[in-house]
């Protein structure tokens, strides 16, 4: 009995030790980026007006300027374009899994999708490079690099995601749900798009905001195809860049303390706060499952 004891007092304090730890180091990021981001308008002058709504990035010029709009604007644009795709596309996925084949789903598709996880950003931008641009260029017009490639690739990086959480949804559902719907008379489909969706609908929304999140952060992959080019785009044939693609290229070659360097630290700035706000999002819609 008092080995028992012993054993839960230190599993306790290891607990407590880690969580801890994780908390030092979650606060420790949040104020060492807030910290760099907010120094770009305290201590350099670089105005929020100019930083949000400008569009001219020339921080080699004599008067350098960090308007960093065209970035926010490509950040956007490709994540909600690549949910656009991908969501239908993961949601038919999970139903085919779960309501059409189940056994056949579970067994060999659900493992196969889950895989695509796992993949290296660069392998997808590797193949976007490879396969896709080629493929626009050469049927659709432009250079093939630009938002519509990026939003490909990252439809493609965010689907298992999406597909996942949609299935395991699918699959915790009561089976008495169903058969009360057969019973009424209902058919296979009607019973899927006026029971079954309905009912895991927070559940599917929880998972496309989570591939969102996944695609707003996505740095590698896009960076390989969306051409860079620092202005808001017209069109989907058209270069852009993104909050990510701009920091990884900028970073090593700016002097740390320098205005070109906190400006990057506010675009990084930008990106917490729009994952605090998915991760906030996904918080409601998952209380609202519950409900």
């Amino acid at each position: 009995m008092e080995k028992h004891r012993v054993e839960d007092w230190i599993g306790k304090i290891y607990t407590s030790i880690c969580v801890v730890f994780l908390i030092a180091v979650i606060i420790s990021i949040v104020y060492f980026v807030t910290s760099k981001g907010v120094a770009t308008f305290a201590v350099n002058g670089v105005s929020l007006k100019e930083f949000f709504l400008g569009t001219n990035w020339n921080p080699q010029a004599d008067t350098p300027s960090f308007g960093a709009l065209p970035f926010i604007t490509g950040s956007f644009m490709v994540t909600v374009l690549a949910a656009l795709i991908a969501s239908p596309l993961s949601i038919s996925a999970a139903l085919f899994m779960t309501e059409i084949v189940p056994s056949f789903g579970k067994r060999i598709l659900q493992p196969a999708i889950e895989l695509l996880s796992g993949i290296p950003s660069v392998v997808y931008g590797f193949i976007g490079l490879s396969v896709i641009v080629p493929f626009l260029r050469e049927h659709v017009g432009g250079q093939g690099i630009g938002i519509g490639a990026g939003a490909l690739v990252l439809s493609i990086m965010i689907l298992p995601t999406i597909t996942s959480v949609a299935a395991d949804a699918l699959a915790s559902l009561p089976r008495g749900l169903r058969e009360a719907s057969y019973a009424l008379g209902a058919t296979r489909w009607q019973t899927i798009y006026r029971v079954v969706l309905p009912t895991v609908m927070p559940a599917l929304l929880t998972g496309i905001v989570l591939g969102m999140a996944r695609a707003f952060g996505e740095a590698l992959a896009v960076q390989m195809v969306i051409g860079n080019s620092p202005h808001i785009p017209t069109s989907l044939l058209e270069s852009a860049s993104t909050l990510t693609s701009v920091i990884t290229l900028g970073m090593g070659n700016t002097a740390m303390g320098s205005i070109q360097n906190n400006a990057l630290w506010s675009m990084a700035l930008v990106l917490m706060l729009m994952t605090f706000v998915f991760v906030l999002i996904i918080r409601l819609l998952e209380r609202r499952n519950r409900l």
